[in-house]
């Protein structure tokens, strides 16, 4: 049952134009909103992209409902109600992933309701989302990962030629991702105690859900952390960050960004070309080799063997493309 917005001490509810409500769910929505800018700390565009989600929500529940939905309408919505939003959207053409958002925007309103003690509804957790395309790894080519390391060590930054030691340290961090296959978090989730040194074979990583994996080590990625760690003009304690900014604290993953980003200019790359593109490019260049793919599973550190096998759509369109260019019928 709802509860009468005047025992809710709620605020004032936000305008009918833009919310078709009743009052008591329109004093709810105004205090999930608040709920969104003051404890979630949302940016004011999520916040507005949230709000439109939700506001189309109500839309659709004041035709189906023949009215304007209150609080207590929420709580007796059934999973067939909330199916029929979904098949709305779907005959509205909307994207696969709008609707998914729509969806976890509706599931954050009406969590917000349950632990304000407002209104609970069980029907969400039986309704599930349309399935999303699996979005295809956008990795490299040989020659341009490659070129990518080769240009950081060189000083591709401005900054970079004033601070010497820095085009090493960046040089280092690409070639842990490209070497080992890591994510940008885990290169820089390294300490000086664990820095992969000559003579050290592997490395243990600890990955998402604090799984951990070893990874090995080729001696084209130790000699490029040596010679960062020999030219950094930091004394780094051993249980602090490995790569430090230009003041000596810790990396920040938008400075790797930005570095791509103007690598991307230098080398003419794609904007795809980003450091995850680094670890993309890592587990396909070994595909395309021959690797097992259970083995790059455990390089990359995949919990399931479903999300290694999306490089295997990347290596198949490679080949389609290298047969589409290089056979005669296909010439003509």
């Amino acid at each position: 049952m709802g509860v009468p917005a005047a025992h809710l001490h709620l605020p004032a509810p936000l305008p009918a134009a833009r919310f078709a409500a009743a009052p008591d769910l329109a004093a709810a929505v105004a205090a999930w909103m608040e709920h969104l800018k003051a404890e979630r700390r949302a940016s004011a565009h999520t916040i507005a992209a949230y709000g439109r989600d939700l506001a189309a929500f109500l839309d659709f529940l004041r035709e189906h409902l023949g009215g304007l939905p209150d609080v207590a309408a929420l709580a007796s919505l059934t999973p067939r109600d909330l199916r029929a939003f979904l098949a709305r959207r779907a005959a509205e053409k909307a994207a696969k992933t709008s609707q998914a958002r729509g969806l976890s925007v509706i599931r954050s309103f009406f969590r917000f309701l349950d632990r304000r003690g407002i209104a609970a509804n069980p029907a969400l957790a039986i309704v599930k989302g349309p399935r999303l395309p699996r979005s295809v790894p956008k990795p490299l080519s040989v020659p341009d990962a490659a070129a990518t390391i080769d240009t950081a060590a060189i000083n591709a930054a401005d900054i970079a030629a004033r601070e010497p030691w820095i085009a090493a340290r960046d040089a280092a961090v690409l070639t842990l991702l490209y070497g080992c296959g890591l994510r940008l978090s885990e290169v820089l989730g390294l300490t000086r105690r664990t820095a992969p040194l000559p003579g050290t074979a592997m490395i243990a990583i600890t990955g998402k859900g604090r799984k951990q994996r070893v990874v090995p080590l080729l001696p084209a990625v130790t000699e490029a952390v040596a010679a960062y760690l020999a030219a950094c003009p930091y004394v780094l304690p051993p249980d602090g960050p490995l790569f430090v900014g230009a003041r000596g604290g810790p990396l920040h993953p938008r400075l790797v960004q930005g570095l791509m980003q103007l690598l991307r200019a230098s080398l003419g790359l794609p904007e795809t070309a980003t450091p995850h593109a680094l670890r993309h490019s890592f587990a396909t260049h070994l595909l395309a080799a021959g690797a097992d793919l259970r083995a790059i599973q455990e390089l990359l550190g995949h919990a399931s063997l479903s999300t290694t096998q999306r490089y295997t759509a990347v290596d198949a369109a490679r080949l389609m493309a290298t047969y589409e260019a290089a056979h005669p019928r296909a010439r003509g």
